[in-house]
């Protein structure tokens, strides 16, 4: 893997689509893309971890000028190869800290991905850097699911989300830290392969905190891209903050 692209280098870019084919499914992309098309009403958007376009490419689609940053060549590699992916602008750089010309109507983080920054100083600055892209009235939008610590018992720190006769998946959580990781172990033709990916995870008043010292300032809040409600029972949220028109 090339250290250049983080974690999300050659060998995870080469399958990623298909490792994540159900959240690609219209299903899911669909209420994603009308949401953050009406926010950006008319307006320009960056996306932050832009991949290899699931959410980008149908919101070009709609008629919505689209930016993205991504760490990861390889990745993007796979944005430009597919159909309307060389009309996307890319920023290749650390979306806590790349600056983009011009300003935008909306800037979104999907798909959990503001956990890819692992200190809490660096999702700070990724709002800070937002706030400074957004036009006055702008949105930021994240899409990021709940800590599944009540799944935790006393003296677990270990969270299974796959399991299958040749593939297994579990998270490891350090609650002191707020440090995570998601590790996958999968065994292709007799011979085992292991990886693990670092996060942080965060909580949606943490966020709103980060937002307010971004000078940005929380709009709404839902369970999901169609709007339901956000409960105690909530597995994620899709959260807006927006910037002070004056």
């Amino acid at each position: 893997m090339d250290d250049e692209d983080g974690y999300f280098g050659e060998a995870v870019a080469a399958t990623y689509d298909e490792s994540s084919a159900d959240m690609f499914e219209p299903g899911i992309v669909n209420p994603a893309v009308d949401f953050l098309e009406e926010l950006a009403a008319g307006g320009r958007a960056l996306e932050l971890g832009v991949g290899t376009g699931r959410i980008a490419l149908p919101l070009a689609r709609r008629g919505v000028p689209v930016h993205g940053i991504d760490l990861s060549r390889a990745m993007v590699a796979r944005l430009r190869a597919k159909p309307g992916g060389d009309a996307i602008g890319v920023t290749i750089g650390d979306f806590a800290t790349a600056k983009v010309d011009g300003t935008f109507s909306v800037a979104y983080l999907v798909f959990n991905t503001i956990m890819n920054l692992t200190t809490q100083d660096a999702q700070v600055e990724c709002f800070r850097n937002v706030a400074a892209h957004l036009e006055p009235g702008g949105c930021f939008v994240i899409e990021v699911g709940v800590p599944e610590l009540r799944r935790l018992p006393p003296g677990q720190n270990v969270v299974p989300f796959h399991t299958s006769a040749t593939r297994w998946a579990f998270d490891v959580y350090d609650t002191a830290t707020q440090a995570m990781s998601s590790n996958y172990v999968e065994v292709v033709d007799g011979r085992g392969s292991y990886r693990s990916i670092p996060f942080r995870y965060v909580w949606p008043a943490e966020l709103d905190l980060m937002a307010r010292i971004a000078g940005l300032r929380l709009r709404e809040r839902w369970a999901g891209w169609a709007r339901e409600p956000f409960t105690g029972e909530s597995d994620r949220h899709v959260s807006v903050w927006e910037k002070p028109a004056d």
